[in-house]
């Protein structure tokens, strides 16, 4: 799927989300999440298979245990009406990351993190947790 394609899909998805009820945390009016700055950090994560994405100001590091030091890409950052959106191109693979509000845990520590993390390189979707640096996650700082 091209990046461009998948661009399109997750905004259509951002954009559908105004359309339910109100008591999703939703705004009803349609106003832009604005709960995370540009100039934060945004920290995602997730387990088996374990990886990490850690974006400030229009640039992605990907890190997995294979490739600890990770590898910089540039990114652009679109808010919808209920979370961030983050696209790029990763190692000639499309790279979609979206960061919605909701407690998580990533079952593995006693950590609570203030957002769902999404992530889609290529044709592989990962699930995890998310956390910015004006948002931090609650629990130990090292399990």
């Amino acid at each position: 799927m091209s990046a461009r394609l998948r661009y399109a899909s997750l905004s259509a998805a951002l954009l559908a989300a105004a359309c339910t009820p109100a008591d999703d945390g939703i705004d009803p009016d349609g106003k832009t999440f604005d709960a995370v700055a540009p100039t934060e950090v945004v920290t995602l994560a997730g387990t088996e298979p374990f990886w990490t994405a850690r974006i400030k100001q229009g640039e992605a590091v990907w890190m997995t245990p294979d490739n600890p030091g990770g590898t910089r890409f540039a990114v652009n950052r679109f808010a919808g009406n209920n979370g961030l959106g983050f696209t790029g191109e990763l190692n000639g693979d499309a790279f979609t990351a979206t960061l919605t509000p909701g407690d998580c845990s990533d079952g593995m520590s006693n950590r609570t993190f203030p957002y769902v993390a999404t992530i889609v390189v290529g044709e592989e979707t990962l699930m995890g947790c998310g956390y910015t640096t004006g948002q931090p996650f609650t629990g130990d700082a090292a399990p």
